[in-house]
Formats: structure tokens, sequence, C-alpha cells
């Protein structure tokens, strides 16, 4: 690796809008003029399944022609069975088009101990960016809690910061998957870079530019295009004419930082209990508790630079 390049390791369940992240990774990674190298993909289930998340990792990396190794890991919660989203994404998670599997395989290393050892090879260097529930994370902090002192930063999808949930009225998806492994989390970071899903629903983009974009003479646009055409119909028919990559927030957020036009410091505690707000992200707005800030909140993005990153991803050949 370049030793100027900032080592990224994504933790992930794809689905279409890890897809549209992980693309926005590579292109950086193959970019001459990109910051970073993708030293692993670390897999949870999440979206769908463990078996379709890890054959979907590995075929996104066969289409971008990258060699980046595919760690499976938690096939389920800590503690409680949370049901998957297979109704946005499709069954297998990539729209069920029914694409030849990747000829590659995955590592024989589980996910959370290929966690701690990227973190000790890239002590203090380390950009890690959770995209699915944190069950992977969870695991590896309870085999060593020193992971976070090894990590540069720590950016996360995840989250509803005031209980505007997607999943239930007060939980976003991937909070909600795992309560308990966001709790073990947000306990142990310092500082969590946090895209949550009120800040995607601010930054929505048009499906017209969408369109345009996946019309790209592109491998991955067709293959985009392709995976997301079920998720697509299905944000446009709810959710109207714009469309909301979370994902995809999230990771401009990890490779373009100076793209947030403003992140708010506060403490965030994650409800694991409660009748109606299990899985809620309660954040200390008015800092009444005197815990630590421990998250910085994305508010504010540069719309015009996340549709660029978006767009160049799609068209990168």
């Amino acid at each position: 690796m370049s030793h100027d390049r900032i080592p990224l390791l994504i933790d992930t369940d794809p689905g279409v809008d890890d897809a549209l992240a992980l693309l926005m990774a590579f292109d950086d990674m193959q970019s001459d003029s990109g910051r970073h190298q993708v030293v692993g993909l670390t897999i949870a289930a999440g979206n769908v399944g463990l078996a379709h998340t890890v054959a979907n990792a590995l075929k996104l990396c066969e289409v971008c022609g990258v060699d980046v190794p595919v760690f499976a890991g938690t096939d389920a919660p800590l503690v409680f069975p949370a049901r998957d989203a297979a109704y946005v994404h499709g069954r297998d998670g990539f729209g069920d088009t029914g694409y030849a599997p990747a000829a590659r395989a995955a590592e024989a290393e589980h996910a959370a101990l290929a966690i701690l050892r990227l973190s000790h090879a890239h002590a203090g260097k380390l950009l890690l960016v959770a995209l699915g529930p944190l069950t992977n994370l969870a695991l590896a902090l309870k085999l060593d809690p020193t992971l976070p002192s090894r990590v540069a930063r720590c950016v996360v999808m995840g989250a509803a910061v005031t209980a505007h949930g997607n999943i239930t009225p007060a939980a976003e998806f991937n909070i909600a998957f795992d309560p308990e492994a966001a709790h073990i989390v947000f306990s142990a970071f310092p500082k969590v870079e946090l895209a949550d899903w009120e800040a995607v629903l601010a930054h929505g983009f048009r499906h017209d530019d969408a369109e345009r974009w996946l019309a790209a003479d592109s491998p991955r646009a067709r293959f985009y295009a392709g995976i997301s055409a079920h998720t697509r119909a299905w944000a446009r028919a709810g959710r109207g004419e714009r469309w909301h990559a979370a994902d995809a927030l999230a990771m401009a957020l990890a490779l373009q930082p100076e793209g947030a036009l403003d992140m708010l410091e506060r403490p965030l505690a994650v409800e694991t209990a409660g009748q109606h707000a299990r899985g809620a992200t309660i954040v200390d707005w008015n800092r009444q508790t005197g815990a630590a800030d421990n998250v910085a909140i994305l508010m504010h993005y540069d719309q015009g630079r996340f549709e660029a990153m978006i767009e160049r991803a799609l068209a990168a050949s």
C-alpha cells in the first residue's frame, strides 16, 4: 500500500445502499488523485442474510476489478433476532437480478478478528467506516477493548438523532437490528462521526439525476442500474422525487470530510429496552446528563460535492 494513502476498512452488509458506498470507495482507491486504500471489507448480516451479503460484496469487487479481501462475520445480532430489509433491497440484497456469483471466495478469517488485525497493521491511521449493523465491531471490542486507540476515525451510518425512525417509529434500521451491539460501540469509541437517517433525508438527490448517472457507459453503472432498479422503484413510489442513499452519505463524509459544512458534537446513548423505543438513539441535546460528547453528528454536507462523488463512481471504468 502506498504510504501516503489512508487505510480504509469498511464494515458492511451489502445491500444496494452499501453497494453505492463501496463504488465510491473503490473509485477513490483506483483514482490517481484518490486518498484511500481499501484494506478490507468485513461483512455482517443486516439488509439480508450473511450468505447473500458476503456474495454481494465479492461480486461488487469482481465487477470493479478490485482485489480487496472480504471477511465474513456475524450471521445474527448479539442477542435478539431481527427482521431484514429484503422488501427494500430484494431477497438477495441486490435486487434479485440473478447475477453470476463471483469466482473468488471470502477469506477464512472471521470479520471481528480481521478488524483487530488490521487495526494493528494500520495503527493510528485506520479509517473505519461502518455501514450496517454494528455486530462485528461489538464482537471485536469485546475481544479487545483497546481497538479504538488504534482507529484514527470511526464513521457510522446509523441512528435517528431526533427519533424519526425508518424501521420503527423511533429507531433507524442499522441500530434497531442490533441495539446491544450499537450500545457497545457507542460506549467504547471516544468520538464517532455519525451520518444518521435524518441527515440522509436532508441530502436526497433527484431520481432524474440518478437515471442520468446510471446511463454512463461503464460496467459499474450497468451493474448498479440492474441491482438498484427494485429499490429505486420502491423509493420513487413511497418517497417521491428524491432518492436517499444512506451509506453513500456516510462514505462521502468518510472520504471527503471537508465536505461537511456542519457537525454537532453531543452525547448519545442507545436504548436497548423500552416497549416503543428499543433501538432508539437518544441524543443529549442540552447536555443534561454530564456524559461526554461521543458523537459528531453530520447536520449538513455539501450537496454538490456529494452528488459529484456518486456520479463519478458510477462512471468509473
